[in-house]
């Protein structure tokens, strides 16, 4: 079993930042992709941003240009630096992980999740 701890979630104003990470442990046979994913009250857990094994991103149109995937594989940590946040960014934030190459964008397809870590945006 995997075990995923995020943090770094809090309240900020619009317009301001924060930087979230989470950290794998666990029964890992690999670590290939890494993402986040985000789920508001009362909608679906959809995928914000991914990065795979080799370092190339992809992000959710509604992020674009204003957050950023990152890891460190030394660590098995993965980052979300969010930056000019909305009040609409307000969620709960989850990360995963995934052995193929890329990040499934459907998160019924992973198992194991973490407590996750809330955004709150004010405006």
């Amino acid at each position: 079993q995997v075990q995923l701890v995020e943090s770094g979630g809090g309240v900020v104003q619009a317009g301001g930042s924060l930087r979230l990470s989470c950290v794998v442990s666990g029964s890992i046979a690999k670590i290939n992709a890494m993402g986040w994913y985000r789920q508001a009250p009362g909608e679906e857990r959809d995928m914000v941003a991914a990065i795979t094994a080799g370092g190339s991103t992809n992000y959710a149109t509604a992020v674009k240009g204003r957050f950023t995937i990152s890891r460190d594989n030394a660590k098995n940590t993965v980052y979300l630096q969010m930056n000019s946040l909305k009040p609409e960014d307000t969620a709960v934030y989850y990360c995963n992980i995934d052995a193929g190459a890329t990040m499934s964008p459907f998160a019924d397809e992973y198992d194991d999740w973490g407590q996750g870590t809330q955004v709150s945006v004010s405006s």
